[in-house]
C-alpha cells in the first residue's frame, strides 16, 4: 500500500494484487481513523478542534514611549518622567471558543517598521514590530477563528485591530459604548471599532462569564473610563487577572495612582479595591497590562500560560 500526497489531500493507492482482499472491520476502523488524522494534520487543526485545555497567550500589540508621563498621576508622582509601555493583546483559548482581549495599536502601524511613528493625539512614539495577523499565525489562528472579542476599554491603543474580528461575537459594555459614541475625548477612535455595527454583539453592564463555566470572567472596574473592565482567567493551577488600564505601571498599583484623564476618581479607587480583594482571595497573578516588565515576564508565543 502506498500513500500519495496531492496538494493538501492524502490518497491511498492499493496494489492490484491486494484489491480483492477483504479488510477486517477492526483494521478498517483503525485505517480510517489514521486517514482522518492525516487529513487533519495536512489542513491544520481548526480553531477549537480537539482543544481541551485553557490557555492564555500574550502577543505584542506595540511599544509606546513618552517623554513625560505626568498625566498618569493626578498627584504629581510622574511629573517630568519618561516612560515606556507595553501594549499587549491577549488570546484566551477555551474548549468552547477563543477570546481576544484588547487588540493593540493596529497592524497599519507596523508599516513604519523599527523606526516607529509619532502619535499627535497622545504625544507618544509608537513601534509595532509585528502585525497581529502574523502573531496569530504563530499560535495556529487566523482572525476568522476567533469566536469572541472584548475590550478593557475603548482607548485607541486597545482597539487598533478590533475590526479584524468582524466574524466574532463582540462583548460590549453598554456604558463604555454610550460614552464612546457621545463625548469620549481624543483617545477614542470609533473607526477602529466600526465592525461592531454588523457583528454579532453581546451587550453587558456588569460582570460577565464568557464561556459559562466561570473560568473566564469579565469584571466591572469603572473609573479609567465609564465602562472599564478587567479580565479574570482561572487556569488549572492559578488565577490570572488582566488589569486593563486600572494601573499603568507596577508603581501605579503600589501607590494607587489615578491618571489625570480618568473619568471617575472615586470609581477608580473603588475598582482598585475590588481587584486587589479578588487577587488576595484567589492568590491571583495580577498582570499590569502596560507594564513592560510584566509583559516580558509572560511566556512568548507560541508558549502560553495554562
Amino acid at each position: 500500500m502506498a500513500k500519495v500526497i496531492f496538494g493538501n489531500h492524502l490518497a491511498v493507492v492499493v496494489p492490484r494484487r491486494h484489491q480483492r482482499e477483504v479488510m477486517p472491520l477492526k483494521t478498517l476502523s483503525r485505517f480510517l481513523a489514521l486517514l482522518l488524522l492525516g487529513l487533519g494534520a495536512a489542513r491544520g487543526v481548526a480553531a477549537g478542534e480537539e482543544f481541551k485545555s485553557l490557555r492564555v497567550y500574550a502577543l505584542d500589540g506595540g511599544i509606546i514611549s513618552a517623554k513625560d508621563i505626568g498625566f498618569l498621576s493626578d498627584t504629581g508622582d510622574y511629573d517630568g518622567k519618561p516612560g515606556t509601555f507595553a501594549d499587549p493583546v491577549f488570546v484566551i483559548r477555551h474548549p468552547k471558543g477563543t477570546l481576544v482581549w484588547d487588540t493593540g495599536m493596529g497592524d497599519k502601524m507596523a508599516e513604519a517598521g523599527a523606526k516607529g511613528l509619532d502619535d499627535p493625539a497622545s504625544g507618544a512614539h509608537i513601534v509595532v514590530a509585528s502585525t497581529l495577523v502574523d502573531q496569530l499565525k504563530v499560535i495556529g489562528l487566523a482572525p476568522a477563528d476567533v469566536t469572541h472579542v472584548a475590550f478593557s476599554h475603548f482607548h485607541f491603543d486597545h482597539t487598533g485591530n478590533a475590526n479584524l474580528f468582524g466574524s466574532a461575537t463582540w462583548i460590549l459594555n453598554k456604558a463604555e459604548l454610550a460614552w464612546a459614541q457621545t463625548n469620549p475625548g481624543p483617545f477614542v477612535n470609533m473607526d477602529t471599532i466600526s465592525a461592531y455595527k454588523t457583528a454579532k454583539t453581546q451587550m453587558i453592564d456588569g460582570d460577565y462569564d464568557v464561556f459559562g463555566d466561570g473560568s473566564v470572567r469579565i469584571l466591572k472596574t469603572p473609573g479609567h473610563t465609564p465602562g472599564h473592565q478587567s479580565l479574570e482567567v482561572k487556569l488549572k493551577k492559578s488565577v490570572v487577572l488582566l488589569s486593563g488600564d486600572l494601573y499603568h505601571q507596577q508603581q501605579s498599583r503600589r501607590l494607587r495612582l489615578v491618571p489625570l484623564f480618568n473619568t471617575g476618581r472615586a470609581d477608580t479607587l473603588a475598582s482598585i479595591d475590588r481587584i486587589e480583594r479578588i487577587a488576595n482571595n484567589t492568590k491571583a497573578r495580577v498582570v499590569v497590562q502596560h507594564d513592560l516588565r510584566d509583559f516580558k515576564s509572560l511566556p512568548k508565543a507560541p508558549a502560553y500560560l495554562e
